[in-house]
């Protein structure tokens, strides 16, 4: 089952987001799931500024991240563990041991990765913020990823290197070729779920998600059998399912 909320804006799809995030921190030890990339951005300031006004605490807040570049030390301009330091965790009063990042400059990824997936078996996200590919991926489980994927090595697509380029000077070349990534499947765990995608480019990925067939091409279409699945999309993104 899913619920579809149609913003305005990028802004009103941020604190539709936000909403969910104030419900889940009610909880005593609320879990989240958290993503790097832009479209959480203007979450994460909405969070700080909770913080920020006395209103909000993450004291008891834990987090696990869905990805990491390998190759990159986490003290890299654009590694996750940088981008969610400076965009998120420098500004809140999270302690350090209760954020979770896969470790991208592993010697040996493929044991980082059962690592990672160790560390969520007694754990269950209360609620797993995603961002949405052009060609449908979620974290970086490309086309093609099994639906029953747990935390791997994950091979990148050209797409998502061209997508993601913007971030390394608009170079290609210096984009990683591979990442540790959530699987479909350790996704699915969590408690709830919610996609957020604005924009026209994320129209066709939008629809595959939510109206397409349940196939491995759109990795997102997953989704489709998650019981508490939201989807907040502005109308340039939710155009193809509006219509």
């Amino acid at each position: 089952m899913f619920t579809i909320i149609v913003a305005e804006n990028y802004d009103e799809a941020s604190h539709e987001a936000m909403k969910l995030v104030r419900d889940v921190l009610r909880k005593d030890r609320p879990v989240l799931g958290l993503t790097a990339g832009s479209t959480p951005i203007g979450l994460y300031k909405e969070m700080i500024e909770g913080y920020q006004s006395g209103e909000l605490s993450y004291r008891n807040v834990r987090t696990w991240n869905l990805d990491e570049y390998i190759g990159l030390d986490r003290s890299h301009p654009q590694s996750c563990h940088t981008y969610m330091r400076e965009k998120l965790f420098d500004h809140l009063d999270i302690p350090q041991e209760n954020i979770h990042i896969p470790n991208g400059d592993a010697e040996d990824p493929e044991a980082e990765c059962e690592r990672y997936e160790a560390s969520l078996q007694d754990v269950t996200i209360d609620l797993q913020i995603l961002g949405l590919g052009t060609d449908g991926h979620i974290g970086f489980n490309e086309p093609g990823t099994p639906f029953e994927s747990l935390t791997h090595v994950a091979e990148l697509t050209e797409q998502t290197r061209r997508d993601n380029a913007h971030y390394f000077g608009g170079n290609i070349e210096l984009v990683p070729k591979k990442a540790i990534s959530m699987g479909l499947a350790t996704v699915m765990r969590a408690r709830r779920v919610v996609v957020i995608a604005t924009g026209t480019a994320k129209a066709n990925a939008v629809y595959n998600m939510i109206k397409g067939p349940m196939k491995s091409r759109c990795p997102a279409s997953a989704l489709q059998a998650h019981p508490r699945l939201t989807v907040i999309a502005d109308k340039e993104a939710a155009q193809r399912i509006l219509f």
